[in-house]
């Protein structure tokens, strides 16, 4: 029975995080409120309060949880999340696997282009989730730089400006693919993306 209660709390709250990601990327984040996601889940203003002290809370949990899920990140103490294929994939430093990493996550970027935008969105009206994206940001960061420490390659003061202009470059890529008119198809801006992270990361 109790397994069974807990099942359906974590129904729950995976229908509130759907509906709240469904509403801020089609309404905006500023536009809905607690009520309109909790309708759209089935339930109550007060069940969502038993599971997000606010709506900022839901947000945090679609980068925490959501995000970090679909991407494969784990909990790290150092950084709060990190990639350990990643952190791997840049120690081995190959233009091979830098690629095929690149795949991997172009693949999850239907699934994590909205949330990434609708941060974004939260963050211009939401003083709690300003830093938001950024710091999610910076652990991915963190991870192409221990990968960098790990293998010993470039210097000690290179490695995370080099993790910061490579996640740049990835960052604008997946916003934008899809919506740019950039005359190559999706293996080709690969194959480009892969190159650059090349001369940038070995």
């Amino acid at each position: 029975m109790a397994n069974l209660r807990q099942q359906q709390k974590q129904m729950t709250r995976r229908l509130l995080l759907e509906s709240g990601l469904d509403l801020f990327t089609t309404k905006g984040y500023a536009a809905t409120k607690v009520d309109d996601i909790a309708s759209a889940a089935g339930t109550t203003r007060v069940t969502f309060y038993a599971y997000f002290p606010s709506r900022s809370d839901l947000m945090k949990a679609l980068i925490d949880e959501r995000l970090n899920e679909v991407l494969q990140r784990e909990r790290s103490p150092e950084h709060g999340s990190t990639a350990l294929d990643l952190v791997a994939t840049v120690a081995d430093g190959t233009r091979e696997a830098i690629l095929a990493w690149l795949r991997g996550t172009a693949d999850n970027w239907p699934q994590v282009r909205p949330i990434i935008r609708v941060a974004r969105d939260a963050a211009a009206v939401d003083p709690e989730l300003r830093d938001l994206v950024d710091r999610w940001m910076e652990e991915a960061i963190s991870d192409i730089e221990d990968g960098l420490t790990r293998a010993g390659r470039l210097e000690p003061h290179q490695r995370r400006f080099r993790g910061v202009l490579a996640m740049a470059e990835l960052d604008y890529v997946a916003q934008h693919w899809g919506d740019a008119d950039w005359k190559l198809d999706r293996a080709q801006m690969l194959a480009e993306l892969a190159t650059s992270w090349v001369r940038l990361l070995t």
